[in-house]
């Protein structure tokens, strides 16, 4: 057996990677290399031996094949403490690689090109050498450093110099987190090529466009690959444990991909609220509205407590505010646009704990960090407006598995929504309808919500009883109830809410129909000469 311990090291990222080897180098190590790797330490000046000197077989197709061999698997899957492996590989003439430093062609970061790669061409970004030559090392951590992290190279490089160079005087406890690392890593890996390939040969043959062109054939298996970003202080309550982990997204508008300018990290609660916040902005932030493309959402404790779309941005927040000014006391706030200084003004010493917006105007920064806790948020790309919410699949864990479904925002579908009553909602009745819904959709149910133009004037959510949400609704809408329009997220089973809401002065309602006292439903609304039309689409959110 030779004495100096032989490493083996094949990246496609080669950040860090001449210091890495030329430490190894120094420390009496012997290289073995691939490709282009081989190429860039060697022009680097580092002895290195190339793969098929050690297989005494040539690299093929094009690169395709090159490690595949017993003369490097052998080597890395050898047990030095099982007597047989350390004869077979005398017998051979293999000498032990005791460190595997790998990383693995870009599959993600090649899926996301646009316009995209064609199938063929994105396959050859699928990387087969590197998840075996990982995953046999780690699965042999007793004898072999896995190494799929470059950020750990010069930590490596350190603990060999403090242990002379001898990868076994590593604490056993240390090599098995670089196993752990390195089988998180193949596993993230996989899961970002089945779900690439599922959206590409199922998602896409599977388009509906009765569900808003929604994915609607769900994937067999469901991955999961997020890799944890801040551990939190404490989770909904102090005695939770919190961390929050972050996947990798198409979309450019999401919470892993945002810059804090202020106030304190984030807690669980914060992420939840902002959530909902910033998935309501976005689903209002269409040109449905183009007389009203400033949008203003509130969110406390994971409701809407006020949204609003106006022709300005600070009237959008007035407008919010005043739906329901007590329950927006340490609130989130979402808008679509940049946030301006006269917005800034407008909400001065308001207390609250987020905003989340594309960008701040500079003096819209400075004004609302004045209050030292006040959290501020906004995209890492600077833009100026938010893009529309698309449809995606989400999903909910439950004691024993997942539930996955498709989400879009709502709309207003003529081909199935019908008025049912003799009164007609008028051209500003539908127009608050259409508003309402996709407020509504964000709501928790049983939900009611009450509607004047594209304001709030009152939200009740989350109650088991739909007539009690209307009263919740009234309580907080007061007189502004008078001539608004009533939202509901489910159909009402009996006509106590239609009543209820006469008393107070609506005058139009939208909901989707489908009780078996529909006709009861719709007597009270034509006896109380109130217009109401069915939209045939149910909001539930649980």
């Amino acid at each position: 057996m030779h004495s100096s311990p032989r490493a083996l090291i094949s990246v496609y990222d080669k950040t860090g990677i001449i210091e890495f080897a030329n430490g190894l180098h120094n420390l009496g190590w012997e290289i073995i290399s691939t490709g282009g790797t081989s190429k860039k330490l060697k022009e680097a000046g580092i002895p290195v031996l190339d793969v098929s000197e050690v297989t005494g077989h040539p690299e093929i197709f094009d690169g395709r094949v090159k490690t595949l061999h017993p003369a490097i698997h052998g080597s890395i899957l050898a047990r030095i403490e099982n007597e047989n492996d350390v004869k077979g590989l005398d017998e051979l003439g293999y000498k032990p690689i005791k460190l595997v430093a790998v990383n693995l062609y870009p599959f993600a970061e090649s899926a996301s090109i646009k316009p995209p790669l064609s199938d063929l061409d994105l396959l050859e970004m699928v990387d087969i050498g590197g998840p075996t030559l990982l995953r046999a090392s780690a699965k042999n951590y007793h004898n072999v450093l896995s190494i799929s992290n470059p950020d750990k190279y010069t930590e490596i490089i350190e603990l060999l110099n403090q242990n002379e160079g001898s990868p076994l005087k590593l604490s056993k406890e240390y090599r098995r987190k670089l196993a752990l690392e390195t089988f998180e890593h193949t596993a993230s890996y996989d899961v970002a090529i089945s779900k690439e390939l599922h959206k590409r040969w199922i998602g896409e043959a599977n388009k509906s466009e009765e569900l808003n062109q929604a994915i609607t054939k769900l994937p067999n298996r469901f991955l999961i690959d997020s890799q944890i970003k801040e551990i939190m202080r404490y989770g909904e309550n102090p005695h939770q444990a919190a961390a929050f982990y972050e996947n990798q997204s198409e979309s450019e508008i999401n919470l892993s991909n945002f810059l804090m300018h202020s106030g304190k990290p984030l807690s669980y609660n914060n992420y939840i609220d902002l959530d909902s916040a910033l998935r309501l902005a976005r689903n209002l932030s269409t040109d449905d509205w183009p007389d009203t493309p400033y949008a203003c959402v509130i969110v406390k404790h994971n409701n809407p407590c006020g949204a609003a779309l106006s022709d300005s941005q600070k009237q959008s927040w007035i407008d919010a505010l005043a739906s329901d000014p007590e329950s927006a006391f340490g609130c989130i706030v979402a808008f679509n646009t940049k946030v301006e200084v006269s917005t800034a003004k407008q909400i001065g010493e308001h207390f609250v704990e987020c905003i989340i917006a594309p960008s701040f105007e500079p003096d819209a920064l400075k004004i609302l960090a004045k209050k030292r806790n006040r959290r501020l948020l906004s995209i890492k790309k600077e833009m100026s407006r938010l893009t529309p919410h698309t449809s995606q699949i989400v999903a909910k864990q439950v004691n024993g598995g997942w539930l996955l479904q498709t989400e879009q925002s709502p709309k207003i579908d003529p081909k199935i929504s019908k008025i049912v009553t003799k009164v007609k909602p008028s051209k500003d009745e539908i127009s608050a309808m259409k508003f309402g819904i996709v407020v509504c959709e964000q709501v928790k149910s049983n939900s009611v919500i009450f509607v004047k133009g594209t304001k709030t004037v009152g939200i009740g959510p989350g109650q088991t009883s739909r007539v009690e949400a209307v009263r919740i609704a009234a309580r907080r809408a007061g007189s502004d109830a008078e001539g608004a329009v009533m939202v509901s997220d489910a159909f009402f089973p009996f006509r106590d809410g239609i009543d209820a809401a006469h008393e107070i002065g609506i005058t139009s309602i939208v909901q989707p129909g489908g009780s078996i006292r529909d006709e009861e439903v719709i007597n009270a609304a034509n006896q109380h000469q109130m217009s109401m039309l069915f939209t045939g689409v149910r909001l539930f959110r649980h």
